[in-house]
């Protein structure tokens, strides 16, 4: 990383920061081009490593993807507004970036995932037993192998 004193390693910090997203990108191998999409994602952090989780439809596009090739690359991020330098002006961020693989999640994982998703969102409550029993959706978890992030504010 080219600035070094914003850069972020400490797993609790990220997870701070990953804790502040309201949504995580992540980014497939596609055919042509890479193939991103931003999504509603709950997680922990498990074994010094950050797992997440999502969900969506039982078919489509970034399901065929990754069942192609789980390797994947995640985004978050905040905007913390522009902020006034030497320079001119610039954005106050944090933001975190990792690489890991993609599975579709078995029973136990996709409840998991599904109550870490709605208690993310402040929807605790639901039954994600049931969701996941009526089987209208995917759960897939990522394993984040390799995660780092970055703050920049007014002062650095």
């Amino acid at each position: 990383m080219r600035m070094s004193q914003r850069e972020v390693k400490d797993l609790d910090r990220i997870a701070d920061i990953v804790a502040r997203c309201d949504t995580v990108r992540v980014a497939f191998f596609g055919e042509e081009y890479p193939y991103i999409v931003p999504l509603t994602f709950g997680y922990e952090t498990v074994g010094g490593k950050l797992a997440l989780y999502v969900h969506g439809a039982k078919e489509g596009l970034r399901h065929e993807l990754a069942a192609r090739n789980p390797n994947v690359c995640v985004e978050a991020d905040i905007f913390n507004g522009y902020v006034k330098t030497r320079q001119g002006v610039t954005t106050a961020y944090e933001s975190v970036i990792g690489f890991g693989t993609i599975e579709l999640a078995g029973h136990a994982d996709s409840v998991k995932g599904l109550d870490l998703m709605m208690a993310h969102c402040g929807q605790s409550g639901h039954s994600a037993e049931r969701c996941v029993a009526l089987g209208i959706t995917s759960v897939y978890k990522i394993t984040v192998e390799r995660i780092t992030g970055k703050i920049r504010t007014a002062d650095n």
